[in-house]
């Protein structure tokens, strides 16, 4: 399956984004998909991932409450809508596919797209 994440840009803090993550291939239905991000000079880490059906959900405790991960198989996509953003929200996010639910770490994704970059100013 390729990925392709979309929807990154500059906002102040307390506004919102909603990333878009548009995937290829008839068995998108089959994957658990994921957000992850990377500020500079850290390592990538996970936000959220969401189950094939969309039915389960996870996020880290730090954006618990104000993003919200969701999906619609029938448009091959998956969305990140992200409120109350802070600073430190500030990273270049990445979408990610696998056939097994759950996995918190990258190295749990097989299929990664490229990232777009949310910046958020205070």
């Amino acid at each position: 399956v390729q990925l392709q994440a979309s929807g990154g840009g500059l906002v102040q803090a307390g506004g919102s984004l909603r990333l878009s993550c548009a995937a290829s291939g008839r068995t998108f239905g089959s994957y658990a998909m994921a957000w992850f991000r990377q500020a500079p000079g850290k390592e990538r880490e996970f936000v959220s991932v969401i189950s094939w059906s969309g039915g389960r959900t996870y996020y880290t405790d730090s954006v618990k409450g104000r993003f919200t991960i969701s999906r619609d198989n029938a448009k091959n996509a998956v969305y990140l809508q992200m409120n109350s953003l802070k600073p430190e929200d500030t990273a270049v996010y990445y979408c990610a596919a696998d056939t097994v639910y759950g996995a918190v770490t990258a190295q749990g994704y097989t299929y990664w797209g490229q990232g777009t970059l949310v910046t958020v100013s205070s």
